[in-house]
């Protein structure tokens, strides 16, 4: 059974940079697409974007591009999400997720559902 946990949630300065990790437990990562997901306060949550197992990309949403970067490690069974230049609106639990409620979870799902979640980072952007 897949297991998620992410991390490197913090307090950033707007214009500043981080990342996140989301490890990837008892299944091998290689096998499976991995999607990053926000919930900001007092919204619904909201899917960026998912990485497959071959590294083809599903963008949710078009304010990702040019700012969010995910990249996968499978010898460690880690998936990372990079954000530049962050901004107060980024403000967000982040969670990551795997598409396990569909029989092929080496694929991206063309729209962000997920059977698997981790418990959420949080990022804060403030000044």
């Amino acid at each position: 059974q897949v297991q998620l946990v992410e991390s490197g949630g913090d307090l950033v300065q707007p214009g500043g940079s981080l990342r996140l990790s989301c490890i990837v437990d008892g299944v091998s990562l290689a096998d499976y697409a991995i999607g990053w997901i926000r919930q900001a306060p007092g919204k619904e949550r909201e899917g960026l974007l998912c990485i497959s197992y071959s590294d083809d990309l599903v963008i949710y949403k078009d304010f990702v591009k040019g700012r969010f970067t995910v990249s996968r490690d499978n010898a460690k069974n880690i998936v990372y999400l990079s954000i530049e230049n962050v901004r107060p609106e980024d403000t967000a639990v982040y969670y990551c997720a795997s598409p396990t409620n569909y029989r092929d979870v080496d694929v991206c799902p063309k729209i962000p559902s997920f059977g698997s979640w981790g418990q959420g980072t949080q990022v804060t952007v403030s000044s």
